[in-house]
């Protein structure tokens, strides 16, 4: 099992400290640096000003999210930063929500499976750099009947195949993602759940592919704060769990909320989200099982860590992405070496 870190959204407060968390993962050994966008900044500026500034690690987009760009676009974002980080890229997608997809780009959330395989699709065979055409319900290129013309890329990425994944949560979502992709992005995960959750899913995908699991990335986000205090340590995460699983879109449409339904939180997923919708963010937090964070996150002594990490491996992850917690810099950074630390006690590294 592998380790790597996400340095999440530009903007959410600890933009400063960023490059020296992600230039110490690189200098112990992580193996990958992702970034996140929603509507604020966007993931390729962050990933091409880490490469920049980093040696080894590779850097991933956790996501690009589909509907604010042509898949076309995409391919071309690959290949450069692929191009310009020396073949450190790797290509994270996804649909986003419905709030978002609509809301700020205008693009209808229908379909999304389907737009997903179509989009990877096109991704795909632009990167070939052959001269790319397509007919699909979503996207048709050229577009018939006007000057269009097939045209192919014109940068050569530095290897042959950037390793793809997608964010998937829910099953169907899930099995797609085993089918056409190299690696699934993971978030909530629990050791406990995730064969029953995800793994299961991403199998059966794999095997209607005529593939096996051999080589497919299984690569969830964990927050993971250390210290001897875990019942202090999980509160730290009460308004990010509150926010994802009962804010993160709307009642009929949470993928979060309807995965904690799935680990077994029906009733407590549902309070979570009427006191968060109703404005009572506070009272949401609170409503947080105290067991759904300690699942879903690595709280606690370097030893306990290093169990849990060993219950992950376990599990099915072949890449466990860390989200150093902390409030100053020398926190994040100590979380990071934990992490190192805590891999070795469980003979992972």
């Amino acid at each position: 099992m592998r380790l790597g870190i996400n340095l999440g959204y530009w903007g959410a407060g600890m933009d400063g400290d960023n490059l020296a968390v992600a230039q110490e993962a690189d200098r112990l050994g992580y193996d990958v640096c992702w970034a996140a966008e929603a509507y604020g900044s966007d993931a390729p500026t962050v990933l091409s000003w880490v490469a920049a500034q980093t040696e080894r690690i590779d850097v991933g987009s956790a996501i690009l999210q589909i509907p604010a760009r042509q898949p076309a676009m995409t391919a071309m974002t690959a290949a450069t930063l692929d191009s310009l980080s020396g073949g450190r890229f790797r290509l994270g997608l996804g649909v986003s929500g419905p709030q978002v997809s609509e809301g700020w780009y205008g693009v209808k959330f229908d379909k999304p499976l389907a737009r997903t395989r179509e989009y990877v699709e096109i991704v795909r065979k632009a990167m070939t750099r052959e001269r790319l055409s397509y007919e699909g319900e979503h996207w048709t290129l050229p577009l018939p009947d006007g000057p269009g013309k097939p045209i192919k890329l014109t940068v050569h990425p530095q290897r042959e195949h950037i390793p793809l994944y997608i964010a998937a949560i829910g099953p169907k979502n899930l099995e797609q993602t085993g089918e056409i992709a190299d690696g699934a992005l993971l978030i909530f995960p629990s050791a406990d759940h995730l064969e029953e959750t995800a793994i299961r899913y991403i199998r059966a995908g794999r095997e209607k592919a005529g593939l096996t699991m051999d080589g497919f990335d299984v690569c969830p986000t964990l927050p993971l704060a250390v210290g001897d205090d875990v019942t202090g340590l999980a509160d730290m995460f009460r308004p990010y769990t509150a926010l994802y699983v009962g804010g993160m879109g709307s009642r009929k449409q949470n993928f979060y909320n309807q995965l904690a339904q799935r680990m077994g939180y029906e009733k407590e997923a549902a309070e979570i989200q009427d006191k968060y919708l109703s404005g009572d963010k506070a009272g949401a937090a609170a409503a947080v099982p105290h067991q759904l964070i300690d699942q879903t996150a690595l709280l606690g002594p370097v030893a306990r860590i290093a169990d849990r990490m060993t219950a992950y491996a376990a599990a099915g992850v072949t890449t466990l992405t860390l989200a150093p917690a902390g409030f100053t810099l020398d926190e994040r950074l100590a979380a990071l070496r934990a992490g190192t630390e805590a891999m070795e006690l469980a003979g992972l590294a």
